[in-house]
């Protein structure tokens, strides 16, 4: 008689998942039907679908403890990792391992079969999939979840020894000091330099909260070790680089309030990487707006005023990315933002990068009365004049162009510079297309403003 499935046993967890499910049938029949729905039923919608994620997550982890306990058959095992074969793959010499485990021995240069000997006519991986069908359906009898091949290739073959490594430095995070430093620091290393390493984290739901005690344990900053700090902070920034942590690390509830206390806090190789981790995080749109609302961009744009070299262009990356969503422009440009990029800007630094968020920034009205009172015109129109850079040119134009049609009073600005070096006439010949375009605009309603003025 089949075993039932750890999930399917439990009639709670069962009744709460079709309940969820009816809930998001319900919710998206509203939003794909009616043209005048409710944001709330979107809001609704999400949290349902985070609460199916999470009774997923806890039938993964559920799963994982329950095949520590059940022994599978011998040919159902790996010759290579002694463990349960995911993705089962037949060797030129007929014989078959698991695909991650397999390919890790190629890469490292072997070209014999590891259980024969055998010298490999070709390197070609064939997929055994009758062999994946029988592990299927015991893993069923079992009540075992197997984890999707798709999801599971990281490229890296992890055995049970390297799990258990995990599980054993995980659960050090929360011993004594020198231990947790020693666990802190090897993390680190380990996701850096393996991406399996990496989606252990995603397996586990209690992984990155243990990660995170040693400074979660510290009554305050100046408590924590900095080299502890250091080592936590960039393996967050490690896990947050695997595609399929992204959600899950920026959610964990203590994760975001941690980085903006290493941007005040840490050494500048920690602050360095929070800046860096929240970059990487911000790839999500729904990170991004947590990120915004967790109030990150003023320590960020304090960490850009401070202009480290080290810093410089990981706090760019991670403030620029983040005003894409139209909320976190309004707590930029509430932030200071405005003044600090034009400063930057005006000493010289990093203005590719800076005058690409000046000009994000420039569709909020505030950003651009603030720019027009900080002196951005003259600084914008020598930009153009003297840089070589197309897209510098092409942002600068697209600034003023905004600018100029918010504030009258900038027009003389303006028309004393095509006076004196036709730099708008020359981008209007020469320019890229949208530059041409901006350019024109302004010449337009500057001869305009001229045959008024000389009509009156």
């Amino acid at each position: 008689m089949a075993k039932t499935g750890v999930f399917d046993s439990d009639p709670v967890v069962m009744s709460k998942a079709t309940e969820l499910k009816k809930e998001l049938q319900k919710f998206v029949k509203s939003i794909v039907d009616d043209d005048d729905y409710r944001i709330e039923t979107i809001d609704q919608a999400k949290e349902t679908l985070c609460a199916l994620r999470d009774l997923k997550i806890k039938k993964r982890s559920l799963s994982l403890k329950l095949r520590e306990t059940v022994s599978c058959p011998d040919e159902f095992k790996c010759p290579l990792s002694k463990e349960l074969m995911k993705d089962p793959v037949i060797l030129a010499t007929g014989q078959t391992y698991d695909r991650p485990f397999i390919q890790k021995w190629l890469r490292a240069g072997n070209r014999t079969c590891p259980l024969t000997q055998q010298v490999l006519s070709h390197t070609v991986l064939t997929p055994n999939h009758l062999i994946r069908e029988m592990i299927s359906q015991w893993c069923k009898n079992q009540g075992l979840e197997l984890p999707d091949p798709v999801r599971q290739g990281n490229g890296e073959g992890i055995t049970e020894a390297e799990r258990d490594q995990f599980l054993s430095l995980v659960g050090k995070m929360s011993s004594e000091l020198p231990e947790q430093r020693a666990a802190a620091k090897e993390l680190r290393r380990l996701t850096k330099r393996m991406p399996s390493f990496r989606a252990l984290f995603g397996e586990s739901v209690d992984a990155i909260p243990q990660l995170l005690n040693p400074l979660l344990a510290s009554k305050s900053a100046s408590e924590v070790q900095a080299d502890l700090q250091e080592d936590v902070i960039t393996t967050l920034l490690n896990l947050s680089i695997h595609d399929n942590n992204k959600k899950l690390v920026a959610e964990t509830p203590a994760v975001i309030p941690l980085l903006i206390e290493a941007l005040r806090s840490g050494t500048i190789d920690t602050r360095t990487n929070a800046a860096a981790a929240l970059f990487t995080l911000s790839a999500l749109d729904s990170n991004k707006s947590l990120i915004g609302k967790s109030g990150a961009l003023k320590p960020l744009i304090d960490l850009l005023e401070e202009g480290h070299p080290l810093a410089m262009k990981d706090v760019a990356s991670a403030i620029f990315t983040l005003c894409f969503v139209h909320e976190n422009k309004a707590r930029a440009v509430r932030d200071g933002a405005v003044r600090v990029l034009l400063k930057k800007i005006m000493d010289g630094m990093l203005v590719d990068e800076l005058l690409a968020m000046l000009a994000i920034l420039s569709s909020h009205h505030k950003a651009i009365e603030e720019m027009g009172e900080l002196g951005a015109v003259p600084c914008l129109l020598r930009i153009i004049r003297e840089n070589s850079c197309e897209r510098n040119k092409e942002n600068c134009i697209a600034i003023l162009h905004t600018i100029c049609s918010n504030d009258r009073t900038k027009w003389k600005t303006v028309r004393e510079e095509e006076n004196a070096y036709g730099t708008i006439s020359k981008l209007a010949r020469e320019g890229t297309s949208r530059a041409k375009r901006k350019a024109n605009g302004i010449l337009e309603k500057l001869n305009r403003i001229v045959n008024l003025t000389h009509t009156a």
